[in-house]
Order: structure tokens, then C-alpha cells, then sequence
């Protein structure tokens, strides 16, 4: 089985977590998510979540401590998901993967339609906006 590492950035701001909408198609059609995405060869995390924050949204970051990890799997790939947060460096985006974005607080965040991977983090996520 191939195995992969992929990313999360959780930006959080006065008790707000930023989600992007992807567009529809592909496996994550029209679901809310963490913006993130899957490590290249020799990249670490946190020049993984620059890359796709840069590559989706078109913004810089500064990249956190790691808050999460877990293990799932899609179809033949075992990935290892690193959730990390992050501070975005400006608010000029340029969406290229995505139709939204907001800056969701806990209730909904709790409410949105996720997809797997990025559901099995959410509590841990949410938790972290009680205490900002």
C-alpha cells in the first residue's frame, strides 16, 4: 500500500477558524475544509502548507506547531494527516481550488459538511476556539 503525508493549516482568529469551500468535482466536491494538501518529495510540513496555501489561495503563511495527526485511508493510499496551525500574512485571496471561504466560529464549524479527513480533526479544532 502507498503511503503519503498530507497537511492542514488551522488559522485561527479571535475565535475563528478560516475554511475554504471546494469546488465541485473531484472527492472533495463542494465540501468545507482545512486548506492543506499532500506533501512532494523531500518537502517538510510547513513548506508543504506554504506551497498549497500559496498555490490555492495565492497568500502567504507563517506555519505553527503541529495540533493533530492521524492515519486514514482512500482507496489504495494510507495518509498520515499533520494539522498545523498557521497565521495568514494577508487577506488578498486568490481562490483557484475553491468557490468560499469564512472565518467559521465553533457552532459553525461543527455545522459544516466536511470531508473525512479534515471531520477527524474538527473537534480538536473547535476545542482550540473555546480557549481563544
Amino acid at each position: 500500500m502507498e503511503e503519503r503525508v498530507t497537511t492542514a493549516g488551522i488559522a485561527i482568529d479571535k475565535g475563528r477558524v478560516f475554511v475554504a469551500k471546494r469546488v465541485s468535482g473531484g472527492s472533495l466536491s463542494g465540501k468545507w475544509e482545512f486548506p492543506g494538501g499532500k506533501q512532494r518529495w523531500g518537502e517538510s510540513d510547513s513548506d508543504t502548507l506554504k506551497r498549497e496555501y500559496e498555490e490555492e489561495l495565492g497568500i502567504a503563511i507563517d506555519v505553527g506547531e503541529e495540533i493533530a495527526s492521524f492515519d486514514f485511508r482512500n482507496k489504495e493510499t494510507l495518509y498520515h494527516l499533520k494539522a498545523h496551525l498557521v497565521t495568514l500574512m494577508d487577506d488578498d485571496l486568490h481562490l483557484a481550488v475553491h468557490t468560499e471561504t469564512m472565518w467559521a466560529d465553533r457552532e459553525t464549524l461543527l455545522s459544516l459538511d466536511m470531508g473525512q479527513s479534515d471531520s477527524e480533526i474538527r473537534a480538536i479544532v473547535a476545542s482550540l476556539l473555546l480557549k481563544s
